[in-house]
């Protein structure tokens, strides 16, 4: 495994991650959360993401269970949770007024099983409280111990300027990190959010470098009746017959390189030194090791050519 910077900070983390959207908690139990977990340590992942709304908690129990049971050194770790969507009917228990933040960090270290958090996420930008205030409670916690960095999720690149900025007016702590998503079909960030993060000194850790699946090439063919898109309407937006001839050629390219289309997938989004870290989902140890084995693909001048010869619809990237 190789380890980045995450931005301008000094904290390292694992260039493939593990996160638990959609499945630990969700559609995968206890033994499969603890194997993957087993798996992704021991081969040199470090970085474990994690969020409230996760399973409405479940995730964050699920994993936090698996550290203790697996007998894992907390410093070996680099454990990250978020903040922002709704947990209850409660007016105030949503959003990133000071009061949810407070309160939902203390929710999440309980549920973890934790004194602190390494990184602890804005989920979304809250229209309805001023940044000052998510600065100043960010802050607190990091003054606190609770959480080590601080940083966004898919925050645009004016709402990144804008963060940073009144946390230098305050003195405060600046977000470290900005968690996007980002994959070969979904590039949006190219133009404007990526180099804004990195002016501004914010690592990039994204999400979805598979695209849910689709970068895997299991719908090259049809939908299988126990994928997610057969379950689900999550990949309604991505599963078009534009994308589907996209992934069957990058899986022919793939199988030139002797290795998988996820592991091409994986390496293009670690190209960008910009990237601190691509988190993945796994709901199979085989998974796991799979993606980690992305870490160590080079990809050349030619086959990045080639490969943005097949992405490439948009003249801004």
């Amino acid at each position: 495994m190789k380890y980045r910077n995450l931005g301008n900070s000094g904290l390292k983390v694992s260039e493939i991650a593990l996160g638990a959207w959609l499945t630990y908690g969700s559609s995968e139990g206890a033994e499969t959360t603890h194997q993957c977990i087993e798996a992704a340590v021991a081969n040199g992942i470090n970085y474990i993401d994690l969020a409230d709304i996760y399973a409405r908690g479940e995730a964050e129990c699920l994993v936090g269970d698996a550290i203790q049971k697996l007998g894992l050194r907390r410093q070996d770790l680099v454990l990250a949770s978020k903040v922002y969507w709704p947990m209850s009917g409660n007016v105030n228990d949503r959003g990133l007024s000071r009061k949810h933040i407070m309160e939902s960090v203390e929710g999440s270290l309980r549920r973890i099983g934790t004194d602190y958090l390494d990184l602890y996420f804005c989920h979304r930008y809250d229209p309805q409280t001023p940044v000052e205030e998510v600065v100043r409670a960010m802050d607190d916690l990091v003054h606190q111990g609770k959480i080590l960095y601080w940083g966004t999720s898919t925050w645009s690149a004016a709402q990144l300027e804008a963060v940073v900025g009144s946390a230098r007016l305050v003195n405060a702590y600046r977000p470290q990190v900005e968690q996007p998503r980002y994959n070969m079909l979904d590039r949006h960030i190219e133009p404007a959010i990526m180099p804004t993060a990195v002016q501004q000194g914010m690592g990039l850790v994204v999400f979805s470098p598979l695209a849910q699946g689709l970068l895997t090439g299991k719908y090259n063919d049809d939908i299988p009746e126990d994928s997610r898109a057969a379950k689900s309407s999550w990949l309604d937006r991505d599963l078009t017959e534009e994308n589907i001839t996209k992934v069957r050629r990058l899986t022919a390219l793939a199988a030139e390189l002797d290795i998988t289309v996820a592991q091409l997938a994986l390496a293009w989004v670690l190209r960008r030194p910009e990237i601190s870290a691509a988190i993945t989902g796994a709901s199979k140890v085989r998974h796991v090791l799979s993606n980690i084995k992305a870490a160590e693909v080079e990809l050349s001048p030619g086959v990045l050519a080639k490969i943005e010869e097949i992405l490439v619809n948009d003249p801004r990237y």
